[in-house]
């Protein structure tokens, strides 16, 4: 009798949290889907009855989970949050191999892991599995969903939160919705952007940029079995979501908390601005893309409020900052920070720091609710959207950098040190993005293959200047697997048929685990890399300046070489140097307000007039005496 009193209580408690979550929410939820649905009020009502399906089914352990973020909603914006990257298959085979894996990942201090896409997606035309077939399965020879939720449940117990990719945007043309909209269902069909001839694409490509435009030109592929157009904005597999139908919102919503019901703390929402499309506009960015993404960010916020919203915006800062949504309204949690990273690596180019001191300046203006992720590499290319309209000051014009950034990054250019390849490269505009690891963009390959030991020296020390300049930007700092210990480029996928015309594989390689046994062994250039960045990882986690509410600034240093980045907490502050240059530099800062330590070696000086070696970085601290 006791027994079933208890569990009506426990029942009631939990129909009152949801109640509760649900009720704050309603009103603006209500008002933004019938907006954007006009007034489907069935279509709201079944999204409703779901959201209280998919709470009542989540474990117990997850919403105790749930509970605890709630109250310190800040748990992922601290200094001890150390993101991974990786794809499942080139780390360990199998997710149940990842599993076996994770006290290297442990020793690698990460407590964040990205696990890139790994849903069941048609081999051949997979899209690095961007071309998701069914959201409900995992690619099989990665394992099961059993297998991932096993993963989550241990990566949980261990303190390590999963990141997996939501596409949005797309389904593969393998898909069940796509094979019965191929099937002449219209219901199906009404899920897509199909048309009977082509004057609306054409009207469409008037406006809607290229995404690939050498190996997937334009935005519609012709399907001769159905006598129809499709828009396929990314790839002619990748068949457009069409976001008007209320359905398509409600089921993907669905698919989103299925993930997050099997232990998904951070959903990744892939190519985001591209998920609404409007005829005459360029179909980027619209206003009913943020309506979705707040819908998706209160929907989160009654059914597991642990979780985290990850937006890819690969895009200029001022389409990008949006997607934060604002303060009383917010969207995504976290934003990748692409254009600091496409502005480091023009800084390695070029050693002209101005343009990233720049973006650095934009990124601090912000508010601290802002939080980005920063990295170095990661699974794509690198972008060259800069800000031309600044560079021009100094006398830099975008067809002829582009240009110069690539050929320098590919080893093309005099005496460069880089050895990355083209991705997606047009010969007609001159335009071309590019693909390497940052081992090999920053001259550890060149070295090694020159077999100049010097070169080397300096390569290292470029990598792991990088890194810790990495860790003292404002959000999260995310390594892409191999990075630790110094992976290079990975040149086999252009012996496989179904890689080879991809260069971004050449960054997608299989982890050497054989250079992850020699970051144990003194003298080797892993063990440096890799007890360096661990150093380094430790320092951060360890004083209250590195947390992303830290005030953030960059400082003159009167040398274009050479970064300046001041941090302060709480009584902490933090002088940051970096030097871009191959040559032995002076920042000609002045902080008058005492002693200062390295962080890194110990030693004592004063943050004026610092001497600071090629590729060299000082992390200039100090602790106010109250």
């Amino acid at each position: 009798m006791m027994r079933g009193v208890m569990a009506t209580e426990t029942k009631a408690k939990k129909t009152r949290e949801f109640e509760e979550r649900f009720a704050r929410h309603y009103d603006e939820l209500k008002w933004l889907y019938c907006e954007l649905y006009e007034n489907r009020m069935d279509a709201f009502e079944e999204l409703c009855e779901q959201l209280w399906y998919w709470y009542q089914n989540r474990k117990a352990d997850l919403k105790k989970l749930d509970r605890k973020r709630e109250k310190d909603p800040d748990w992922y914006k601290r200094n001890d949050l150390l993101g991974m990257m990786m794809y499942v298959d080139a780390f360990a085979g199998t997710l149940k191999g990842v599993e076996e894996k994770l006290d290297y990942i442990k020793s690698c201090n990460v407590n964040y892991l990205h696990l890139m896409p790994l849903l069941e997606s048609p081999k051949g035309r997979s899209d690095g599995g961007y071309a998701v077939a069914d959201f409900r399965k995992v690619q099989p020879e990665l394992g099961t969903m059993e297998d991932l939720e096993h993963l989550a449940d241990r990566c949980r117990k261990e303190g390590i939160s999963i990141c997996l990719d939501f596409v949005m945007n797309h389904t593969s043309e393998d898909h069940e919705w796509a094979k019965r909209a191929r099937q002449g269902d219209p219901e199906y069909q009404r899920r897509y952007y199909f048309y009977d001839n082509y004057d609306i694409p054409s009207q469409f490509e008037k406006t809607v940029p290229q995404v690939f435009p050498t190996t997937a030109p334009g935005n519609f592929t012709w399907l001769p079995d159905l006598n129809k157009f499709v828009m396929t904005t990314f790839y002619p597999y990748q068949w457009d979501l069409n976001y008007w139908n209320p359905v398509v919102f409600n089921e993907m919503v669905y698919n989103m908390l299925n993930l997050t019901n099997k232990g998904i703390d951070i959903i990744r929402i892939d190519a985001v601005p591209y998920i609404w499309k409007v005829l005459g506009t360029n179909c980027r960015n619209l206003p009913q893309v943020h309506s979705i993404v707040r819908m998706m960010r209160m929907i989160c916020e009654i059914v597991c409020p642990g979780v985290i919203l990850l937006g890819e915006v690969v895009m200029e800062p001022s389409k990008v900052v949006p997607y934060f949504g604002t303060v009383e309204k917010p969207e995504c949690h976290m934003l990748y920070n692409v254009t600091t990273m496409a502005s480091t690596w023009h800084t390695v180019a070029t050693a002209d720091t101005r343009l990233l001191r720049r973006q650095m300046d934009i990124v601090s203006s912000l508010p601290k609710q802002y939080v980005f992720l920063n990295y170095l590499r990661c699974h794509d290319d690198i972008g060259w959207g800069l800000d031309y309209d600044y560079l021009k000051l100094f006398g830099f014009q975008e067809v002829p950098h582009k240009k110069y950034l690539n050929d320098f990054l590919t080893g093309q250019y005099p005496g460069s040190f880089g050895r990355g390849e083209l991705y997606n490269s047009d010969p007609t505009s001159g335009d071309a993005r590019l693909c390497g690891t940052t081992a090999s963009l920053c001259g550890i390959e060149k070295a090694l293959w020159d077999q100049n030991e010097g070169e080397l020296e300096q390569a290292v020390r470029f990598d792991i200047m990088l890194h810790g300049y990495m860790f003292v930007q404002s959000g999260i700092p995310v390594l892409y697997s191999g990075d630790e210990v110094g992976q290079l480029n990975d040149y086999s996928y252009h012996e496989d048929p179904d890689k080879c015309q991809d260069s971004r594989y050449i960054h997608r390689g299989h982890f050497q685990w054989d250079l992850a046994k020699e970051r144990r062994e003194k003298g080797t250039m892993q063990n440096q890399i890799f007890e360096t960045l661990s150093m380094m990882e430790e320092i951060r986690r360890s004083h209250k300046v590195f947390d992303t509410t830290a005030d953030v600034w960059t400082l003159d240093t009167w040398d274009d070489a050479v970064l300046g980045i001041g941090r302060w907490k709480d009584g902490e502050k933090l002088i940051a140097l970096f030097n871009f240059s191959g040559q032995d530099r002076t920042a000609w800062i002045n902080e008058d307000d005492g002693e200062y330590t390295d962080l890194l070696t110990g030693a004592a000086m004063k943050a004026s007039g610092v001497q600071i070696p090629a590729y060299g970085i000082w992390w200039l601290y100090r602790k106010e005496n109250r």
